[in-house]
């Protein structure tokens, strides 16, 4: 990828955090099981609230704190893809969702070593740790409930 100005950067992630969000939404509409749907619609709005974070940044040139390193369990780095059905299981939804913020974490690691800009570095170091506690919380659901049961 190659950004010409810190706002075609910032206007890539703002739609990355926007395809997220629908994502997420969509796996919830998925969901048999209130509580999921509810926690899937839960990672959608904390999406819209990356994305909104992003928006104020580019509009207003706000600045964010650095986040503290995010433990990973690596049990989303182990596991097979598998495609998004019609009816998903439990376990199917979880990969997915550690697969999908494992590539934003990704996506923000390589955002932040792509730019000379000392203030959009730590904007995107600091995205890549909320998407890597998001990667957690699914990793740690994963294992209470997916790994006892086998």
């Amino acid at each position: 990828m190659k950004f010409d100005s810190v706002d075609e950067i910032l206007n890539f992630a703002i739609v990355k955090e926007q395809e997220a969000a629908d994502f997420y939404t969509n796996l919830a509409n998925k969901m048999d099981r209130e509580s999921m749907k509810e926690v899937f619609l839960g990672f959608a709005d904390e999406e819209k609230g990356h994305e909104s974070k992003l928006i104020a940044i580019r509009d207003d040139k706000q600045m964010l704190a650095a986040e503290k390193q995010i433990l990973n369990l690596k049990i989303g780095e182990n596991l097979v893809d598998v495609e998004l059905s019609s009816d998903p299981t439990y376990q199917d939804a979880l990969i997915l969702a550690m697969k999908a913020e494992k590539n934003a974490y990704r996506l923000y690691n390589d955002l932040a070593h792509a730019t000379d800009d000392a203030n959009l570095r730590t904007i995107f170091l600091s995205l890549a740790q909320e998407e890597a506690k998001h990667k957690l919380r699914f990793e740690i659901e994963y294992d209470d409930y997916v790994l006892t049961e086998n």
